[in-house]
């Protein structure tokens, strides 16, 4: 059963190969690269303005390529799931050819589970070793922007994405057996394994451990750090605050700016700040503006995660990916003992 079902995957599994030997290769010649701008950051940031100015160059050569792997990555499982998963036992449905099957000595049990075993290892295989490799490449890049719980870039890390492959296979082999149709499968685990993403990533790992709080007193020099301010809606808002404790946290969750009273400030004191603040001559990044609101004695209460918790929630999403994967593998396995198909 092993030999057969390795003889109907070979051409996938050929053109896997392949693939993943570009993948390797690029990112061979990517991380090269990318340690060798590590090397001219670190020979030029002798100071604390050299520093930045540094940190500012090498961030700028390369985080938009990483990010773009990143996203890439993201979608290998998916793709993986379309076209290994789903049409893996519905195909055979669709064929009729899974009677011969049923009529030798193999179980439907054992006849599936030796199918997913074999095609979803190497859909494991495949995307850790893409994820490992990416890993490498980005390592010093990493290191110095420290950006490792942003979205994709914590999904393109270490361990995530092979539990990433693991749910998306099971999920198309479900789908495949539930809708007997290749084509629907295909389209069902697509769209529901990036939605289940997508989920996961803004509800589910928030809260994957308790996060930790703060509030943080929004002076204009702390002003002038963030990221954005003020949002399409007008609303009072601030992003991309910095916990001085704990600069490379990640900050999950930022409340709305606050007066000393712990009210939300008033929208148009903020939006007076914002569209026409008094003309003081300030520097940095929003200026008067974030003079005027320093004036209101403002702050924002924070949830964040400190880094040292980043192995933390590689473990336990992988886990719960696996898990998942288990159940629906289990599900499979009891579904087609259970339904005599024709």
């Amino acid at each position: 059963m092993m030999w057969l079902s390795w003889r109907q995957f070979r051409v996938q599994a050929l053109t896997g190969a392949v693939a993943l030997a570009v993948i390797v290769a690029y990112l061979v010649y990517l991380g090269t690269d990318v340690r060798e701008g590590y090397a001219v950051f670190q020979a030029n940031c002798h100071g604390v303005a050299d520093c930045a100015q540094a940190k500012a160059q090498f961030r700028a050569t390369y985080e938009n390529t990483l990010l773009f792997l990143a996203a890439g990555l993201a979608l290998v499982p998916a793709v993986l799931g379309t076209f290994w998963g789903a049409p893996l036992i519905a195909r055979e449905l669709e064929g009729n050819t899974h009677t011969l099957a049923w009529n030798q000595s193999v179980t439907r049990p054992r006849w599936l589970l030796t199918k997913v075993l074999v095609v979803g290892l190497a859909a494991m295989l495949l995307t850790g070793v893409a994820g490992a490799m990416l890993t490498w490449a980005a390592a010093p890049f990493d290191e110095v922007v420290k950006n490792q719980f942003s979205t994709f870039v914590f999904g393109a890390r270490y361990l995530a994405p092979i539990g990433y492959a693991a749910l998306a296979f099971t999920l198309g082999t479900l789908a495949g057996l539930l809708l007997r149709r290749t084509l629907p499968a295909m389209a069902l685990t697509l769209v529901g394994f990036i939605a289940f993403q997508f989920f996961f990533a803004n509800v589910v790992r928030p809260s994957l451990v308790p996060a930790e709080h703060a509030t943080l007193p929004m002076t204009a020099e702390a002003i002038n750090e963030a990221q954005n301010l003020g949002s399409i809606t007008g609303g009072s808002v601030i992003n991309g605050v910095r916990i001085p404790a704990a600069p490379d946290a990640w900050i999950a969750e930022t409340s709305p700016l606050r007066t000393p009273d712990g009210r939300t400030i008033d929208g148009g004191k903020f939006g007076a700040c914002i569209n026409n603040p008094p003309k003081t001559g300030a520097s940095g990044t929003f200026g008067d503006a974030a003079v005027c609101l320093a004036k209101y004695n403002l702050h924002v209460d924070v949830s964040y995660q400190p880094t040292s918790r980043y192995w933390t929630f590689q473990v336990l999403e992988t886990v719960v990916y696996l898990a998942l994967s288990g159940v629906l593998l289990a599900f499979s396995l009891v579904r087609i003992r259970r339904r005599v198909m024709s």
